[in-house]
């Protein structure tokens, strides 16, 4: 899902230093992420930012960065993402969506949650 750094996003790295960025895509795999300065490639990090009500909080492999006309792009995947918290950031993203489409009443998380448990 495409967002265009409009969801915030902290990275708290070994060293317990935090850098700030904003989430340009998002999956339930990976995403990529606005930062100033990249990081290093195979970087593990605890990546943190909001999904609607939500807080999402999971390890992520840094990728190879990319140049952009503001900053970088950085691209990261999820690592060790046990089943239950995949559940809960699809049913989050599917509820971003609907909410974001015009007329469209936001799904309820716990409900989408439910129902990708029952298929």
């Amino acid at each position: 899902m495409k967002l265009r750094g409009s969801i915030l996003a902290l990275m708290r790295l070994p060293n317990r230093r935090q850098v700030r960025g904003k989430v340009h895509q998002i999956s339930v795999t990976g995403g990529l992420i606005n930062v100033e300065t990249p990081l290093d490639e195979n970087l593990q990090v605890e990546l943190i930012f909001h999904l609607g009500e939500t807080t999402i909080r999971e390890k992520a492999e840094m990728l190879f960065p990319m140049w952009a006309t503001q900053g970088w792009l950085q691209p990261f995947r999820f690592v060790d993402v046990p089943e239950a918290n995949k559940n809960i950031l699809e049913a989050n993203l599917l509820a971003f969506v609907q909410q974001t489409q015009a007329g469209t009443p936001p799904a309820e998380p716990t409900q989408l949650a439910k129902a990708a448990e029952a298929s």
